[in-house]
């Protein structure tokens, strides 16, 4: 498997992914309810996922429903990696039954708290065309407010096929199916910052060092037992893929612990630990579970520099 995008669905058919630029609340609820509206006429239901203040201004026209449904973002909304297995949950019900279904989704680009989760959220919108390339067929409308970042809007348009102006659907010409996401480079760490070079049989030195750090910024208790949990695995699979060896990295940054772990291995999987388990799956759990115990999670691989993944765990007020 390679981090080479699907091929764009062709409209009606498949997957669909759809963009939607706005300005202000007003063409917000337009756009949106002339989207709801279109699919209720047509016999389809449609999940809501957007900001509560979002919710409240369509909740005003359409209530929740059958075929309407309002779903709560907050525990997934600012971490990227736990999108994408949030929407296979939200459609299912309807997926299951074999009934049409749309989404509206809107990241919370006003109370985005950090560069890296920003390009985080783009990525994963990016990943949405790559998930549900082989179903289920579903149409998802994005809307995004140009008010937030002119600029961030081409990139923006590089991770949807469609593009939605004056109520009309039409293709994105920013959107290219084969070329690979263009990660913003990662930032340098932040001085000072601590090194530990690992390999087998130094976990428990390596959760030792992380310990260490954590309490020197007041991270105890649970948040630092997941966090273990976390670096544990991440290290595991330095240790059987990356070589058998790698560095941890950990610095304190905007009011978060991160810890960045080096290696020589290559993650093929660009959505790997983003899709939920099956019950059946052996293996292939573990970055499943450091998506779930970190607030951001941040990698970075390519075959001829390696991995970088970056842990990410707010500190305590």
């Amino acid at each position: 498997m390679t981090f080479s995008a699907p091929s764009s669905a062709a409209p009606g058919a498949g997957y669909r992914h759809e963009l939607y630029p706005y300005s202000g609340r007003d063409a917000f609820v337009e756009g949106a309810l002339g989207f709801i509206q279109d699919a209720l006429d047509g016999g389809e239901a449609v999940v809501v996922a957007v900001p509560q203040d979002k919710a409240s201004l369509l909740r005003a026209e359409i209530r929740d429903e059958d075929a309407v449904r309002y779903v709560d973002t907050a525990g997934v909304a600012h971490h990227p990696g736990r999108l994408i297995a949030a929407w296979q949950e939200w459609i299912q019900e309807y997926t299951s039954q074999g009934r049409p279904v749309r989404g509206i989704g809107e990241s919370p680009w006003d109370t985005v708290r950090t560069p890296a989760e920003a390009e985080e959220l783009r990525y994963h919108e990016w990943l949405l065309n790559k998930a549900f390339a082989r179903g289920p067929a579903w149409w998802l409308l994005c809307p995004y407010d140009i008010a937030h970042d002119k600029a961030a809007l081409t990139e923006m348009a590089r991770c949807h096929p469609e593009l939605r102006q004056d109520g009309r659907t039409m293709p994105c010409e920013d959107y290219d199916p084969h070329a690979p996401y263009r990660f913003t480079p990662l930032t340098d760490p932040c001085d000072p910052y601590e090194e530990f070079a690992y390999s087998s049989g130094d976990l428990p030195a390596l959760r030792e060092k992380i310990a260490a750090c954590a309490e020197l910024h007041g991270l105890t208790g649970r948040r630092l037992r997941e966090l273990h949990l976390a670096a544990t695995e991440v290290a595991s699979n330095s240790i059987r893929h990356g070589g058998g060896h790698g560095v941890l990295r950990t610095w304190n940054e905007e009011h978060r612990l991160v810890c960045e772990f080096r290696d020589a291995g290559y993650i093929e999987d660009p959505l790997v630990g983003r899709r939920r388990p099956d019950a059946r799956q052996v293996g292939g759990r573990g970055m499943w579970l450091v998506h779930q115990l970190c607030d951001l999670v941040e990698i970075r691989s390519a075959p001829d520099e390696g991995t970088r993944i970056r842990l990410h765990t707010e500190l305590p007020e």
